[in-house]
């Protein structure tokens, strides 16, 4: 309860509730991604300064680690799983929203950690940044060897006829798998995220002191002005969400609780400390909005848009958001206190 009583939440369950009744309040595009850059940057600094502070020690590797594990285990079980409900494109989108993280998640789940005064480690900003980019490596790869598969059932038929016969459309051309490093890599959220916090450790505490009235002092309203956006975009993406399989709609919801508790898991036999463990949790619970479905779009163009990004933003980001953060703080307490 304390936690839908934080400004931040509450702006975004205003957010959400104008949304449902169409008003006309709409942050202008401009400005929801300068905020979105902005929410990046100041995180990156807090985790650069307080890297610079301990030190990468085997704790940070271990932390690090772990976030890469899940990373990888994450997207694969989800297609797996996937692959029995939906085509093999699909699968591989949808496991991909759900193996990335949601940066605004993690955001929220720092700022909630913070007023809770739960210690963690800063260098969990670069745990996020190395868990947004394996699940979208792997729907690519997953995504060429459907399209593979496809080429070779054709090959097996009459020319353009097999096409028609077996009801598959036009091959495209596979991603190369550079082109699927490069823009993996290079994104300029992530590379503003990752340079960020390169400064911050080479800044150390003099640069933690500069910077405070910006990553410090207005983190929390900026926080509260996004999610107030992010309220409005929830509701409006709810009518993508109707008449979906009832599979999907409870895969959308008890996801994010298997793949928490599989973060909790490891984080148990690992000995992380608790604030991390957390933060491992929001991370493996949450699904990317934003950057996944925008590299789905381009790289993997026979899924349907509406079916992973209606699901991650109209069912799990909120989810994610009103109840999940408190219920893994609170499990997490309980199992590794």
């Amino acid at each position: 309860m304390h936690n839908l009583l934080d400004p931040a939440i509450l702006f975004f369950i205003f957010g959400a509730l104008a949304g449902a009744v169409k008003s006309n309040l709409e942050i202008p595009q401009p400005i929801s991604r300068f905020l979105a850059l902005y929410l990046l940057m100041a995180l990156g600094l807090k985790g650069g300064f307080a890297l610079a502070h301990s030190g990468f020690t085997p704790q940070v590797a271990t932390s690090l680690g772990c976030a890469v594990l899940l990373a990888v285990t994450v997207p694969l079980l989800g297609y797996w799983l996937l692959r029995r409900v939906l085509s093999g494109f699909d699968a591989a989108a949808v496991a991909a929203t759900y193996g990335s993280v949601s940066a605004v998640t993690f955001v929220t789940a720092v700022q909630t950690l913070e007023n809770q005064h739960v210690v963690f480690g800063g260098y969990m900003s670069a745990a996020m940044a190395l868990m947004e980019s394996p699940a979208i490596i792997l729907a690519i790869v997953f995504a060429n060897a459907l399209r593979q598969e496809q080429a070779s059932a054709i090959v097996q038929t009459n020319g353009g006829a097999g096409v028609l016969s077996l009801g598959l459309s036009p091959q495209r051309p596979s991603v190369p798998f550079g082109k699927i490093l490069h823009e993996s890599f290079t994104d300029g959220a992530q590379l503003l995220l990752l340079g960020a916090m390169l400064i911050g450790i080479l800044s150390g505490d003099a640069g933690k002191v500069a910077m405070q009235p910006f990553s410090g002092d207005l983190f929390k309203g900026m926080l509260a002005f996004f999610l107030l956006d992010m309220g409005l975009l929830t509701a409006r993406s709810l009518p993508q969400v109707r008449g979906k399989s009832p599979w999907l709609l409870a895969y959308a919801v008890a996801a994010p609780l298997v793949h928490a508790s599989l973060a909790l898991g490891l984080c148990a036999m690992l000995n992380i400390p608790i604030g991390d463990a957390i933060l491992l949790m929001v991370l493996a619970a949450s699904a990317s909005y934003i950057a996944v479905p925008a590299v789905m779009r381009h790289t993997v163009p026979e899924a349907n848009p509406s079916l992973y990004f209606g699901l991650s933003l109209g069912i799990t980001f909120p989810l994610n958001i009103l109840f999940g953060i408190p219920l893994y703080t609170y499990v997490a307490k309980a199992v590794l206190a």
